[in-house]
């Protein structure tokens, strides 16, 4: 499919982290910021789901979530996704749909982990897609500081410098 074609198609408008998205659900039902841990300050909805879309020439930058983010992959090439965990551990997934070379049609990044994504392929994209339970708000989105992320985790410092955004 052409990428400009799935942009139109699916009403994909730009993310800040990078690439382009449409949210798609977002529950009516609501849990109440007394049943959320510490982590959140409001109300959230159950769940939500987004289409996204990266190219070979875009990435989705090193940000983290409080929620856990399964990804569901749809069309195009191979995804990687770069994680490193509240522990300081960095790992990556790549998401697909060749079972035989270990790529996963879904994949949990935990939440509270930064992680970043890019297309595997070049000239080419993937569209996957993202649910959150309990629902996104961009209050729960933190975008990562190349140099804090840096000082932070200097042994990963050529993967953050290469997925965040100056």
């Amino acid at each position: 499919m052409d990428i400009e074609y799935l942009i139109k198609e699916l009403d994909l408008q730009p993310h800040p982290e990078g690439g382009f998205f449409k949210e798609v659900y977002r529950s009516t039902g609501t849990i109440g910021s007394e049943s959320l841990d510490s982590r959140y300050s409001g109300k959230r909805n159950y769940a939500t789901s987004i289409y996204f879309l990266l190219t070979s020439d875009t990435f989705s930058a090193f940000h983290k979530i409080n929620q856990d983010e399964v990804w569901h992959f749809y069309d195009g090439s191979p995804i990687k996704i770069h994680m490193i965990s509240e522990d300081g551990e960095y790992s990556y997934v790549i998401v697909g749909r060749n079972l035989k070379d270990g790529e996963k049609l879904q994949f949990v990044v935990p939440g509270g982990s930064w992680f970043a994504a890019n297309v595997i392929n070049q000239n080419d994209y993937s569209l996957v897609g993202c649910t959150v339970s309990p629902g996104f708000d961009f209050k729960d989105f933190q975008l990562a500081d190349r140099n804090e992320l840096i000082a932070q985790y200097p042994k990963y410092k050529e993967i953050i410098f290469n997925l965040t955004i100056a």
